[in-house]
C-alpha cells in the first residue's frame, strides 16, 4: 500500500512467533524479509492471527528519518488481541505460576490474574503491580527472576521500576 508523497503511514512489520523483529518496514523494504526465524526456527508472520489485518510497523512520514529500535505492538490495532508473543510470554509466566508450592492455590491464581493486568498497563496495573509483589515475596529470587525474564519486554516501563526498581 502506498500513499502520496505527503502523507504519513504506517508500515507493515515482519515478526515472528516468539517476538524476535525481521523487518519493520516489509512494504518500504522488502528484500530482508523472511519466511522462517533464524533466531528461533517459528514462523515469520506479518499479520494478525486472529483478525488477519497487518501487523503495525514503522511510520513513514515524509522529511523525518527515525533512529532507533523499533518494538513489536502487544496488540493488534484492527481487533485488540494480543499477538502471539505476547500471548506465549504470558501462557509462560502462568505456568511458572503453577510451579510455585509455596503459594495458596488461591494466591497462584491472583498472581495468574495480576500478569494480564501487568502487559496491559492500564487503571487496574497498580493494583497489579503490588498483589505481584506482594505474593511473589514469597517465594525464592530464582522465581523473581524467571518472572523478570518473561515478563521484562513485555510490561511498561513503569511497571518494570515498581517491580524491579530499573
Amino acid at each position: 500500500m502506498r500513499y502520496s508523497s505527503g502523507e504519513s503511514w504506517y508500515d507493515t512489520a515482519q515478526v515472528c512467533l516468539n517476538g524476535h523483529v525481521f523487518n519493520s518496514t516489509s512494504i518500504r523494504h522488502p528484500k530482508p524479509n523472511q519466511k522462517f526465524c533464524s533466531v528461533c526456527g517459528l514462523d515469520i508472520i506479518s499479520k494478525c492471527t486472529d483478525c488477519g489485518g497487518n501487523i503495525q510497523g514503522k511510520l513513514h512520514t515524509p522529511g523525518v528519518t527515525v533512529v532507533g529500535r523499533w518494538n513489536p505492538p502487544s496488540y493488534c490495532h484492527h481487533c485488540g488481541k494480543p499477538h502471539p508473543w505476547i500471548a506465549e510470554k504470558l501462557n509462560a509466566a502462568k505456568e511458572l505460576t503453577e510451579l510455585l508450592d509455596e503459594l495458596t492455590p488461591e494466591e497462584q491464581e491472583q498472581l495468574k490474574m495480576s500478569l494480564d493486568d501487568l502487559v496491559k498497563d492500564g487503571p487496574r496495573t497498580v493494583v497489579a503491580q503490588s498483589r505481584f509483589k506482594r505474593i511473589l515475596s514469597k517465594t525464592g529470587p530464582e522465581i523473581a527472576t524467571g518472572f523478570k525474564d518473561i515478563l521484562v519486554d513485555v510490561v511498561s516501563e513503569s511497571v518494570k521500576k515498581a517491580i524491579w526498581g530499573q
